[in-house]
């Protein structure tokens, strides 16, 4: 029988010296390296900003440039979850952070136009959550799938009778354009903004069912504005493009939540059309509800773009001048 092998250590300094970026990198309870020990199997100790990591020698080392690119973001934004997530991605370390893949057939979807799995390890970790979680977050740039896969396991649902009816929801928010010069009702003025949402219904169930279904109210596409009031029981509830939202809106939607229902939130961080003014309420539902039982969430990244391959290519270009 081999020996086993002895972990590695990696020593190192983070400087400048400072209390203050180093509780935001470590986090409430030092959260943030409970997170990353866990993500990558090592042990990680310091002493101020004296900092060891012990594990596999293929791991410490790319863990301690995470820990020092963590450290250089200090100076500058909170350390949360969700940058932790995202510089592992991003890091060497991005195939040994992830969980261990979900069988195929554990997560296809059956709709009309046949079976649907995720592609990738980030797809298949986002239906898994979906269908384990009553509450789900998927955030990430254009292109990655969030609002399709939702769309899809919501149309599942649906087929298999575990919910009664599909609930999809937008922030109707005006990027550039005024509504009220636009022809038509607030109905008709806020279509154009649900038009994904629709396209992947039609996708998956077909033109005909869509429109029978919607007549019975059995499917509904809504703006925000009218969910106010409401307490949505057995449905499958989709919240499209929430970095959109403000933190009063997306508590109020959060609050329509109901018994038997499951809830989907999608939305990109970095595309918000919000006056600069308002705080977008995703971003600060990630960070209220981050460590929350019952509730999940999935980071896309550039890598998991499924479009063009120049769509990638763009949405790297911009992370990077971002990160710059």
């Amino acid at each position: 029988m081999a020996a086993e092998e002895t972990p590695a250590t990696a020593d190192f300094l983070l400087e400048p010296a400072d209390n203050a970026r180093l509780a935001n990198l470590c986090g409430q309870f030092d959260e943030n390296l409970r997170h990353l020990e866990q993500r990558l199997g090592i042990e990680i100790n310091n002493r101020g900003n004296q900092f060891r990591v012990i594990g596999p020698a293929e791991t410490v080392q790319a863990a301690a440039e995470v820990l020092k690119g963590l450290y250089a973001l200090t100076g500058k934004e909170r350390i949360s979850r969700e940058s932790v997530h995202l510089s592992l991605s991003q890091s060497a370390l991005a195939e040994r952070a992830q969980p261990a893949p979900l069988a195929d057939d554990e997560l296809a979807l059956d709709t009309k136009q046949g079976r649907i799995r995720g592609r990738g390890a980030n797809q298949r970790r986002y239906l898994h959550n979906i269908a384990s979680h009553d509450l789900n977050f998927g955030i990430g740039p254009a292109g990655t799938g969030k609002t399709y896969l939702a769309v899809a396991s919501a149309v599942s649902a649906l087929n298999r009778d575990e919910v009664r009816r599909l609930v999809l929801v937008r922030p109707a928010v005006e990027a550039g354009e005024r509504l009220g010069f636009l022809p038509g009702d607030l109905t008709q003025k806020v279509d154009p903004y649900l038009r994904p949402i629709y396209d992947a219904l039609y996708e998956m169930l077909g033109f005909e069912r869509v429109m029978r279904l919607m007549e019975r109210s059995v499917i509904e596409v809504a703006p925000l504005a009218f969910m106010r009031g409401r307490t949505l029981n057995e449905a499958f509830i989709i919240l499209d493009e929430a970095q959109n939202t403000t933190v009063e809106q997306m508590k109020m939607f959060l609050t329509r939540i109901g018994f038997g229902s499951r809830t989907v939130v999608t939305g990109d961080i970095t595309q918000v059309d919000l006056p600069r003014v308002q705080r977008s309420g995703l971003r600060d539902a990630v960070e209220l509800l981050r460590d929350m039982p019952g509730v999940s969430f999935t980071f896309f990244n550039a890598a998991d773009v499924v479009r063009h391959p120049l769509v990638q290519r763009i949405v790297t270009a911009y992370e990077q001048r971002d990160k710059d």
